[in-house]
């Protein structure tokens, strides 16, 4: 049966990703005169950064994990990761690393696998999430403590 779970999202470090692209503009717009307000240069970042921060908000905005059979598929907007033989999971902690990750959010989980490996991902509802992986494999080791 194939599951699909929704990745969680920090809007919070969006606006902040907002901010590091367009605040350094807003100098240049208010502060100078009304002629360079229009000049293609400033027009032509503007439109640069646009289409950047868009890809950004469409890797945050579509990352999902699939667990299809027997592996754990990654989609993170337009790139998808080698799929994950479930069998071959370890352990699941949650971790508070910034590493460069397929998890758009600061609420991620840490899953190891195999001899060496290991990837962040933030799924939204990380105890169904884990759980369903465990229900494949009862042996993987569950660090996630659920505080209701």
């Amino acid at each position: 049966m194939t599951m699909k779970y929704p990745s969680k999202v920090s809007y919070g470090l969006l606006i902040f990703i907002f901010l590091i692209f367009f605040a350094p503009l807003s100098y240049e717009l208010f502060n100078d005169g009304v002629q360079s307000k229009f000049n293609s240069g400033i027009v032509g970042l503007i439109g640069f950064l646009l289409i950047l921060f868009a890809l950004v908000s469409h890797l945050f905005l579509q990352t999902f994990y699939i667990i299809d059979g027997s592996q754990l598929k990654i989609k993170c907007g337009f790139i998808s990761y080698k799929p994950i033989e479930i069998k071959h999971i370890t352990e699941i902690s949650a971790t508070h690393s910034l590493a460069a990750s397929p998890a758009p959010s600061f609420d991620r989980i840490e899953i190891k696998y195999g001899k060496f490996g290991t990837i962040i991902i933030s799924p939204k509802d990380k105890f169904s999430f884990a759980n369903h992986l465990l229900n494949i494999n009862p042996n993987i080791k569950n660090n996630l403590l659920q505080y209701k």
